[in-house]
């Protein structure tokens, strides 16, 4: 129970710290810029890294190469989906010729 009252006693103490130390820091908290600037100028080169870095930020939030990599995958697919189509078409052309050439034989045998 002692231990108890103590720690409370410590926590209490230390949350009234805290409020003590926001209270005496508002006014200096208030006066920095709401932007989070501080008025010291960049360099371009910051500058310029930091808007690739916003557009490269960008495109990633409208997933552009989410889409890039889709529309190339869809492309690829379509690309595969004719050659294998052609290779078909080839084939079923050869199976006919091989039944047209087997009928024939057949007709053509002596009875």
């Amino acid at each position: 129970m002692l231990t108890e009252s103590i720690v409370l006693a410590v926590f209490i103490c230390s949350i009234g710290g805290i409020l003590l130390i926001l209270i005496r820091k508002i006014p200096a908290l208030n006066s920095l810029p709401q932007n989070g600037g501080i008025g010291i100028k960049k360099h371009q080169i910051v500058l310029d890294t930091e808007i690739k870095i916003k557009e490269i930020l960008i495109s990633f939030e409208k997933q552009v190469f989410l889409h890039k990599l889709l529309s190339w995958t869809k492309v690829m697919t379509l690309k595969i989906e004719t050659r294998i189509d052609v290779l078909l078409r080839r084939i079923r052309k050869k199976a006919q010729q091989i039944d047209k050439e087997a009928n024939n034989k057949k007709i053509d045998l002596p009875k």
